[in-house]
């Protein structure tokens, strides 16, 4: 009888703790590393040969969107294909339970805008066979999974249910009874195996409340309280465990905000995940001030870490469904109602007027006027392909405003644009970020922005870009970055590193030869709907709970993953 199941034989070892890269084997059984150092492939089952190859920790993504994705799509793309063996959901306070079965489409209804997410994939996809947080946790152990799932309580349907749609929208204060069940209802969904709760938190008109509902009002935790959140830091601060994602911006005094937060973190003694530190390269004071107020925040001894985005590039968008500009609430009337209301406002002199009199906040993106005209989907206006508004406004002799909604009028808003991030480019400024200690790697939205986004890039590109192409970190802190820090801030039980006893959650790639594909369109999703993708070359295996989910980049169809509650699995 074999000793192993298999032997990882031969690979340089990141065993995610920072330690210096050695040669080893590693011997997995029952799904666990078993032994590491040298063994002899007789003991095994199964060889994988790793000689010349690096074998590390699988990475870690804790800001996704799969909370309907993953029920048709085990492996969580793009998080699966770049070397994700685990993935936290339910992040931003965005959920579908508890929900009530009159108000699932509702539910599904805020995800089309607020996180872009098709409907007719959502309707088409997700089962639906559950009502209360435990039953949305059942339904997940049932389903097939390629990779790890830790869930986070988000608070939108959590109030929504004790308060009712209206009360819950219009921010009013939970009476006594109603914080008593808001507060019974989190201590079910947690005693069920939720791993903390998750609020956005962004106020209506705070210059980056880029997300809202499908008829651009708020979310209900937009206007929740803090007196709300405080309530819900003491059920961690009682329980001793979970942690709180939040991504939150007020207005003008962000010093509040950061208080607030590292109050949460003080009364519940549990790590505060911030979302989002992003380099600004017109403003470098943005990502500067909170990387100093994290440090502050340590030096008095409150766990708050900040979510870094660390991808490069942007958006490609058409305007007959793009919501990253809603800080600005011309934008957001001109991109909302029916595409024929949209067409029409966007075609209407005076509401363009509004568009320039108020342009977006750019918090999501750069300035209006650096968006390149990528593609037509016409035969009209092929002349300014891949010119920047402001070359198109120059020729036309018009503003830009009006000469990217001539073009997106003019081909019943199907031309495409590209929309740079704000960090785009600034690798002085990302090095800023991905240097401090209290900055996780990711925000990949998994799961969301599905037109528009494709960050679920982030751990290859880290490690193509920041460490192979520019040598801004070394490998050992990249992996650790990649798996160990994400494990330890959001309660992953033994995830995260390769140590004997740990889950066998293990990436083995080709660091010479690993690669970020370019960007492709692709209709794999549920309702006949499409999606970007960019998938990965390089990775020769990817391991979760010990069984072989991707060889040589291409799907196994073996579902290894688990649904972590309380962080195990």
């Amino acid at each position: 009888m074999s000793t192993y199941d298999t032997i990882i034989q031969n690979g340089i070892i990141f065993d995610g703790t920072r330690i210096p890269r050695y040669k080893g084997d590693i011997g997995i059984k029952d799904g666990i590393i078993a032994k590491i150092g040298r063994l002899d492939s007789a003991d095994a089952k199964q060889v994988l040969d790793a000689e010349g190859k690096h074998v590390c920790p699988g990475f870690i993504d804790l800001h996704t969107h799969y909370d309907a994705q993953v029920f048709w799509d085990p492996y969580c793309t793009l998080s699966g294909w770049h070397g994700i063996t685990s993935v936290v959901i339910g992040n931003c306070g965005f959920g579908f339970a508890p929900v009530k079965p009159e108000l699932r489409e509702r539910s599904m209804l805020s995800m089309t805008r607020v996180e872009a997410i098709p409907l007719e994939s959502m309707k088409e996809g997700m089962p639906w066979d559950w009502v209360t947080f435990p039953d949305y946790l059942d339904s997940l152990d049932r389903t097939p999974k390629a990779i790890n799932i830790l869930p986070y309580v988000p608070l939108v349907p959590l109030l929504i249910w004790v308060m009712g749609m209206e009360r819950a929208k219009a921010g009013a204060l939970p009476t006594p009874e109603e914080e008593a069940e808001i507060i019974h209802v989190l201590e079910e969904a947690m005693d069920a195996g939720g791993c903390g709760w998750s609020a956005q938190r962004l106020a209506p008109g705070c210059g980056a409340d880029i997300q809202r509902d499908y008829d651009g009002t708020p979310m209900p935790t937009d206007v929740m309280h803090n007196e709300t959140c405080i309530a819900l830091a003491k059920v961690l601060a009682k329980r001793n465990e979970g942690f709180i994602q939040m991504t939150m911006l007020s207005g003008n005094e962000p010093e509040k905000d950061r208080a607030h937060m590292e109050e949460l973190a003080e009364i519940s003694g549990r790590p505060v995940l911030y979302n989002v530190v992003q380099a600004n390269a017109s403003d470098p004071s943005v990502h500067r001030d909170a990387l100093k107020w994290l440090n502050e925040c340590h030096s008095r001894g409150n766990k708050v870490y900040g979510q870094g985005l660390t991808t490069d590039g942007g958006f490609n968008f058409s305007l007959d469904e793009w919501n990253l500009w809603d800080d600005s609430e011309a934008w957001r009337h001109v991109t909302t109602g029916t595409f024929e209301e949209r067409l029409a406002k966007m075609a209407d002199p005076a509401l363009r007027q509004s568009l320039k009199d108020n342009p977006p906040g750019f918090s999501a993106t750069g300035p209006l006027e650096d968006t390149v005209l990528i593609r037509t989907n016409s035969d009209l206006f092929g002349e300014f392909k891949d010119h920047k508004l402001s070359l198109i406004a120059e020729k036309t002799a018009k503003h830009p405003v009006d000469a990217m909604l001539d073009i997106a009028v003019g081909t019943n808003l199907k031309a495409e644009f590209f929309a740079s991030l704000p960090s785009a480019g600034n690798l002085e400024y990302m090095k800023e970020i991905i240097d401090d200690p209290f900055i996780t790697f990711g925000v990949s939205d998994g799961g969301a922005h599905t037109r528009f986004l494709t960050a679920g890039r982030y751990p290859t590109e880290a490690i193509v870009t920041y460490v192979r192409e520019h040598k801004m970190l070394s490998l050992e802190d990249v992996h650790w970055r990649l798996s160990t820090l994400p494990a330890s801030l959001a309660g992953f039980k033994d995830r995260g590193q390769i140590k004997e006893g740990a889950p066998a959650d293990i990436v083995v790639y080709d660091y010479e030869n690993l690669e970020v594909l370019p960007a492709e369109i692709v209709h794999d999703m549920p309702g006949n709907e499409w999606r970007r993708v960019q998938k990965a070359k390089g990775y020769n295996y990817v391991l979760v709970n010990g069984e072989v989910i991707l060889e040589n980049d291409k799907e196994t169809d073996v579902y290894s993953g688990r649904l972590l509650r309380h962080g195990d699995g």
